[in-house]
């Protein structure tokens, strides 16, 4: 009778065990995946890029040397060369074209944040039946070519382009517009094309707002408008910060928008890399802009939505 005793209890510890087992491959398994995701297109192409920008630039192909040889005696020798780095902080060239990139994408990014609020908060007021429909509006322009929704914008804007047509059609204008070749038709082109990802943050903050909260700022005298900056909006931060961020990150590197809607004078990181890489062939110059790139914007933004994250936290 013991001996059973013991046996089914340690028949209940050994599949106690396997459960716990189980749950542990499974969370490591859920934490591990994401993490060798980020190494292998991430982390593996940044360190490749990083080492580049210290090489020395030389017409062969590829056309840098190489900072790591091995010498005669079997000696491991690495040359670093920082002139890249030097060129990006002393020509103003590099300069501008980080400050521009830097207009463009928060004028693009309170463009998207306000048309996309709106947007957000609309859907989410109307029936529950016409939330699907109205997202999938929202979604449906990424069934279409990226490129294709960025020339018809090139075919709008132009100077025989539908917007001056019906503008010299409704005598408004006499002449033609230029609203191509300029930041602000850039502008408009990222917030066109970034815009569902403002929407959709914003919409899963708002649809999880208890309505009690609103009827009880109503209940204490507050107007609809003062309820909506003090319980709507505070409320949605963590939407909005979402947005802000998956939009502001990739208008900074934006290419295809200034290339296509963008003139001469509109110089943003993304053209200056495209530039350098492929008509200048300056890999270690365009590599040390892409690695001071990532490490001015997109560290700093990672680093306070951290810190928003672990103060939400506590807060709980």
């Amino acid at each position: 009778m013991i001996l059973g005793i013991v046996n089914h209890f340690l028949n209940f510890l050994w599949s106690e065990f396997r459960y716990i087992a189980k749950q542990l491959r499974e969370k490591w398994f859920v934490i591990f995946t994401p993490y060798v995701w980020l190494s292998l297109f991430f982390l593996c192409p940044f360190l490749i890029i990083f080492k580049i920008s210290f090489s020395e630039l030389q017409v062969s192909m590829p056309p840098f040397r190489n900072i790591i040889e091995w010498t005669p005696d079997l000696l491991l020798k690495i040359r670093l060369h920082f002139e890249s780095y030097w060129i990006v902080f002393t020509d103003n060239f590099y300069i501008h074209a980080v400050f521009s990139s830097l207009k463009i994408a928060l004028f693009s990014t309170v463009g998207c944040l306000i048309i996309g609020y709106m947007i957000a908060y609309s859907i989410s007021r109307v029936k529950i039946s016409w939330r699907m429909p109205l997202l999938l509006m929202i979604a449906l322009p990424f069934w279409t070519s990226f490129l294709i929704r960025v020339y018809a914008w090139m075919a709008m804007l132009s100077s025989k382009g539908l917007v001056n047509s019906i503008l010299l059609k409704l005598h408004i204008i006499n002449n033609p517009l230029q609203l191509l070749d300029n930041d602000a038709a850039v502008c408009l082109g990222i917030i066109y094309c970034y815009l569902p990802f403002m929407v959709f943050p914003i919409y899963a903050s708002l649809i999880k707002i208890n309505d009690d909260f609103i009827e009880a700022a109503h209940d204490l005298g507050c107007t609809p408008w003062r309820a909506f900056w003090s319980v709507t909006v505070p409320l949605s931060k963590q939407g909005i910060i979402a947005g802000i961020i998956l939009v502001f990150l990739p208008s900074i590197g934006e290419f295809v928008i200034p290339e296509i809607l963008g003139g001469p004078e509109t110089v943003t990181i993304g053209r200056v890399l495209w530039w350098e890489f492929f008509n200048n062939r300056n890999w270690p110059l365009a590599s040390a802009v892409a690695v001071l790139m990532i490490l001015l914007f997109v560290v700093p933004i990672m680093i306070l939505r951290n810190r928003q994250l672990d103060a939400t936290e506590k807060a709980a």
